[in-house]
């Protein structure tokens, strides 16, 4: 054999890229077959071959790629249509910051949120548990005084001149004694607050310039929940009565009563004070947003 004879080497032919079942591609990459073939049926990873016999479905190792990057698309958030977008060719960076935009809205919203819960979470006297109970409120006569006062303050003062001018009248209080005060407008107001007295009696009398009788009809529907404490923590146990009216289905249908059990007229400690929360409610109708 000469040195410098030149040899020529055998070359074969290149193999073929090598077919994955569906199966096994699946397992490859930690998805469902089922999750294989909805991405085949909405045309964003078709495979490779499709047998005419069997209808079994063959994958590439190079879509593996192709695979991935939608499996971190749909982690972001993004839907298939966007995903459609992208491989129409949409920029991928273009959709990538308009999806961190909605990510960074919805962290603020949810920061709001998580502040409103240590809010409550701080709050060590919230009974989040404390009962609520939907009864009905009987038909009732009431002596009542309507005026608008200055602040809730003056309530202390109204309640004295009341019950003086009734047993002047002569009015018997029914028993168990029932006082409330409605809320006769909407919403929370400091001043200026148009409120209702109302307390229970046996009979009507005659109208004075100042107190009236009435016959206040039944409530079908009350949900009701005790407070126990000072009248300046009321906003704790109306937290607890309108999130069970909300997750209940019901909607507020009447005045707000705020009924007085045990005060200061009975009771030397403030913390010893009883009051009855109750808010006519009615089942929502299908459709209703309030």
């Amino acid at each position: 054999m000469k040195m410098k004879e030149t040899h020529t080497y055998c070359k074969g032919k290149p193999e073929a890229p090598r077919l994955y079942k569906i199966g096994m591609f699946a397992a490859m990459n930690h998805v469902t077959i089922k999750t294989l073939r909805h991405y085949d049926e909405q045309g964003i990873l078709k495979p490779e071959y499709v047998d005419e016999n069997n209808g079994y479905r063959y994958y590439l190792a190079s879509q593996i790629a192709d695979l991935h990057q939608i499996l971190s698309l749909r982690n972001m958030g993004f839907s298939l249509e966007d995903i459609k977008a992208i491989q129409s060719g949409k920029s991928e960076k273009e959709l990538l910051l308009t999806k961190k935009q909605e990510i960074l809205k919805e962290i603020a919203v949810l920061t709001a949120k998580l502040a409103q819960v240590e809010s409550y979470l701080a709050e060590e006297q919230l009974d989040l548990s404390a009962t609520v109970l939907v009864k009905s409120l009987p038909e009732v006569i009431v002596a009542t005084m309507k005026m608008r006062i200055e602040s809730y303050d003056c309530l202390f003062d109204l309640m004295p001149k009341m019950g003086a001018e009734m047993e002047q009248l002569g009015c018997v209080c029914a028993e168990p004694d029932y006082c409330f005060t409605h809320y006769l407008e909407a919403g929370y107001k400091e001043e200026d607050i148009l409120v209702q007295i109302c307390e229970a009696v046996t009979e009507k009398k005659e109208n004075t310039d100042c107190l009236r009788f009435e016959i206040l009809p039944q409530v079908q529907e009350a949900a009701c929940i005790f407070h126990k404490g000072s009248y300046n923590t009321l906003s704790r146990s109306y937290a607890i009565l309108l999130r069970f009216i909300e997750e209940n289905g019901y909607e507020i249908c009447g005045n707000i009563r705020e009924s007085y059990i045990d005060g200061v007229w009975n009771k030397e400690s403030e913390d010893e004070w009883l009051t009855e929360i109750q808010i006519p409610v009615c089942k929502k109708q299908e459709g209703t947003n309030v």
